[in-house]
């Protein structure tokens, strides 16, 4: 045995173990989020069960299923990458703890890609866990898969900006109440449930511009009609995600 074998080696970790490992706890810390959990599974699963078995609101034709599922699973991203992300970072900057982790080797930026990696691994669960219950229901999807993955990543950076950006400028009590009531607010009117068709024209042309509303009209378009990339609503979302990012790179405060 030598005798360096046991001579300490400070410094930091390689880069992308640290957002490996940053990436692991913010993902551990969200799921055992009670809280967080109801509002990223949960609540969207029974949505989906009980809206397809129940006739309580006109879908139009063929299955509700159809129309439903993809409405969901955009009501899945906006829940993880907007809702849930800006309530926990809310609280994370008023306690102090984006300060110290600011403060630590791994860069802010880092920071906030291992925020978003943990983001886009639980919309993958959710993503299975939506897709599984909506088999079961008699879901029959279309389309193209690469269609469908662009526009939930398009869809994820849009919420994700938008939700640094709450969390980043307000305060954290302020951030939880006005997250939670934007998510009841689009889940009405963001086409998620209620076909925008059933609201007046002048007011359907404002909600089409939501990302909510182009998320989900967009998935519709691919997976209940069997269309070719929804470019109007892909430019939508990739204009709310520059938007989004830009204003929460420039405007978020860690303090």
């Amino acid at each position: 045995m030598s005798a360096g074998t046991y001579t300490p080696r400070p410094g930091a970790a390689p880069l992308p173990r640290m957002i490996a490992a940053q990436t692991a706890l913010e993902t551990r810390m969200l799921l055992r989020n009670g809280e967080q959990l109801l509002l990223t599974v949960i609540i969207p699963a029974l949505l989906l069960v009980l809206f397809s078995a129940v006739d309580i609101v006109d879908t139009g034709p063929g299955a509700s299923v159809d129309f439903l599922a993809p409405g969901v699973l955009a009501l899945a991203v906006m829940s993880t990458a907007f809702t849930g992300q800006a309530i926990a970072t809310g609280f994370e900057r008023r306690y102090g703890v984006l300060k110290r982790l600011g403060a630590s080797p791994l860069p802010r930026w880092a920071l906030m890609t291992a925020k978003t990696l943990s983001v886009l691994v639980t919309e993958v669960l959710q993503v299975l866990l939506l897709t599984a219950i909506a088999f079961a229901l008699g879901w029959s999807p279309q389309g193209d898969p690469l269609s469908v993955l662009l526009l939930l990543v398009l869809g994820t950076a849009a919420f994700s900006g938008l939700g640094l950006l709450m969390a980043g400028t307000l305060k954290a009590e302020a951030t939880l109440a006005a997250a939670n009531l934007v998510f009841l607010l689009l889940l009405v009117g963001g086409g998620v449930i209620v076909p925008l068709e059933k609201f007046p024209d002048a007011v359907r042309s404002a909600l089409e511009l939501l990302p909510v509303s182009a998320l989900s009209e967009g998935l519709r378009d691919v997976l209940q009609h069997g269309g070719p990339m929804p470019w109007a609503q892909a430019a939508v979302l990739a204009v709310w995600a520059v938007l989004g990012l830009g204003a929460a790179a420039k405007y978020f405060r860690w303090e």
